[in-house]
């Protein structure tokens, strides 16, 4: 009995096959010398890959089997623009593409509508992405891409972004065995950051262990943004006074707080 059996699009995705790197080679090589047969075979070995990449796109509340279909197309065009003379591990080389193929059908099926105009320049910077990654091995700038269209690079940088589907706050980014990471996790948010109110416990707490004086000095200073002289003026001593006092109660808070 197969054990954790999932059949997407027909396939039974617990039967299908894993191919060596060494078999992945010899295949390549009988590919790209013309036997046919053999891009099937890498097609068959490499669908586990397909399966691992749609697990990303799960919450789109998108048909498994549509997912599965249009990154087998992805799948497909990185077993066709392959080249064994490059270092590059076929699946380094294939992920990219097989995600780029789902992100481009999850933007055409996108309720969000963009004018045709930008939609025309981001699906030319899409393709020049792909001509480039695949003449330099490496993600190309938008700079490059800019060049190779003949367009500003500011009108590459508005279609891309204009194109780009939502994403959930709750999507999860990273999971290997435990708790996932969402986005959520990662969006920094200054105004309520764990580090700024442990501080802040940490300097009231501090400035309780000041003389009465001295903390009413540091409050005026600090809290209520008064200068030295007008600190002097309300409680009736010399700004050489307040100076003093001031710099002494830092001191002192300092031996509290981590700096």
């Amino acid at each position: 009995m197969a054990r954790n059996k999932v059949v997407i699009c027909g396939v039974d995705t617990s039967k299908l096959p894993v191919l060596k790197n060494q078999e992945m080679r010899e295949l390549f090589t009988r590919l790209q010398s013309g036997e046919l047969s053999a891009r099937q075979v890498l097609i068959n070995g490499n669908l586990r890959l397909v399966l691992s990449v749609i697990q990303r796109f799960n919450n789109r509340g998108e048909n498994v089997d549509d997912l599965f279909q249009v990154g087998c197309i992805g799948l497909m065009k990185a077993i066709d623009n392959f080249d064994l003379g490059q270092n590059v591990k076929f699946s380094t080389y294939a992920v990219p593409m097989i995600i780029g193929e789902i992100r481009r059908y999850l933007r055409d099926n996108n309720p969000i509508r963009v004018s045709r105009s930008l939609r025309d320049i981001a699906y030319k910077a899409l393709q020049a992405r792909d001509e480039l990654t695949n003449r330099y091995s490496r993600e190309p700038t938008v700079y490059e891409i800019a060049s190779l269209l003949g367009v500003p690079k500011e009108d590459v940088v508005f279609a891309l972004d204009a194109i780009q589907e939502p994403v959930s706050l709750f999507e999860p980014i990273y999971q290997d065995g435990g708790d996932p990471i969402y986005v959520l996790d990662q969006i920094s948010d200054d105004r309520n950051k764990e580090i700024f109110w442990i501080d802040d416990i940490a300097l009231r707490e501090a400035m309780r262990k000041l003389n009465h004086r001295e903390f009413v000095i540091l409050s005026m200073r600090f809290f209520e943004g008064k200068t030295q002289m007008e600190v002097a003026e309300e409680i009736g001593i010399s700004q050489a006074q307040v100076s003093r006092l001031e710099k002494a109660a830092i001191s002192q808070m300092q031996k509290y707080v981590k700096t």
